[in-house]
């Protein structure tokens, strides 16, 4: 079971982009959250902190929270979200496709990237992400078998972070990202609709548990008119 501020983290940011609480509004008290939601306070605080590390609200001295506009979050790049999560906020017709999965022997690469020795094991996923019957992104996953020991298709098509979560009951924290423009390869003119572009965006994501254990690396190839890329910063004091 995943922890209970996460599921009010994901029901309320759920209710902001549905329209529950319009931007500029302000969310209930924690008071009134810990009654709604049948908890404790530094349960809410926890959920609320990460609606604002993830720019859902903004907490305002003697105000509350205000919520902020979270239409323009289109592909946060600061933060952790499945495309599960992603398609469905979009609200567009959307499918995976398995093209692959396997367990391999990495190669010198994926073992650098992973931080692996040389007889672990990792899973490979190739995902093709298709929206509106176009398809538009090509997922390549890495996970360490140590960490993630079994794979479906059934699970790949739904969604990786959920069993992860969910069944497996890890604690998903973080990431480090990279984004990078490239020419497409090969695979990428096979398996996505290019429409003759030249270029693809890769963001390269390196994942860890919150025991900063590394068990996925990801490289995400999008086509460019497809997504833009947002992120939200926020400066932190003292």
């Amino acid at each position: 079971m995943q922890n209970k501020y996460l599921q009010i983290y994901r029901e309320i940011a759920d209710q902001i982009h549905e329209g529950k609480y319009p931007a500029h509004s302000k969310l209930p008290s924690e008071h009134e959250l810990m009654s709604d939601f049948s908890t404790s306070r530094e349960t809410i605080r926890k959920a609320l902190n990460l609606l604002a590390q993830n720019g859902f609200i903004q907490k305002v001295q003697g105000k509350g929270s205000i919520v902020l506009d979270a239409r323009k979050f289109d592909f946060p790049i600061s933060g952790l979200v499945s495309f599960k999560e992603l398609a469905g906020k979009i609200g567009e017709k959307h499918q995976t496709h398995v093209e692959e999965l396997e367990l391999i022997h990495p190669n010198q690469e994926i073992q650098q990237q992973l931080n692996m020795k040389k007889n672990q094991n990792v899973w490979k996923v190739l995902r093709v992400r298709e929206i509106d019957q176009e398809r538009i992104i090509l997922d390549k996953d890495y996970f360490n078998q140590m960490y993630v020991e079994h794979l479906t298709k059934e699970i790949c098509e739904n969604s990786i972070y959920e069993y992860i979560e969910n069944e497996l009951g890890m604690q998903i924290s973080f990431a480090k990202k990279e984004i990078i423009v490239v020419e497409p390869t090969e695979e990428d003119r096979r398996l996505l609709h290019l429409n003759g572009f030249s270029n693809v965006v890769v963001v390269k994501n390196y994942v860890y548990f919150d025991d900063a254990s590394l068990f996925q690396y990801t490289e995400s190839r999008h086509r460019p008119d497809k997504f833009k890329f947002v992120d939200f910063a926020r400066r932190t004091h003292g």
